[in-house]
């Protein structure tokens, strides 16, 4: 009788064999033998890296996208604030004349 053991690898364990996998220098099979595991754990590893470095890139350009929001933001509040004082200011000049 075979049982389920199941195992829980390190996560450098699974960069590891992610990294080996992405470069396909031996098949999946070929890796699964080499570290001792099962095939299919190979083939998800490395599509959890590849997805894992899509998400880095595009949250890469969010975060860039949103600090220039939030800048523009910033700068619309301060461009506001001068039209008000200007417009203060204006006022009490014509007072003064």
């Amino acid at each position: 009788m075979v049982q389920d053991i199941k195992k829980n690898h390190p996560p450098a364990f699974k960069e590891k064999v992610a990294i080996e996998a992405i470069k396909e220098a031996e098949t999946p099979g070929q890796l699964a033998s080499r570290f001792a595991i099962h095939p299919i754990q190979v083939g998800v590893w490395k599509k959890a890296a590849l997805s894992a470095v899509h998400q880095f890139f595009s949250q890469g350009n969010a975060k860039a996208k949103k600090e220039k929001e939030d800048e523009q933001e910033e700068l619309y509040k301060k461009i506001g604030k001068l039209e008000i004082e200007n417009d203060f200011l204006k006022r009490k000049v014509g007072m003064l004349e």
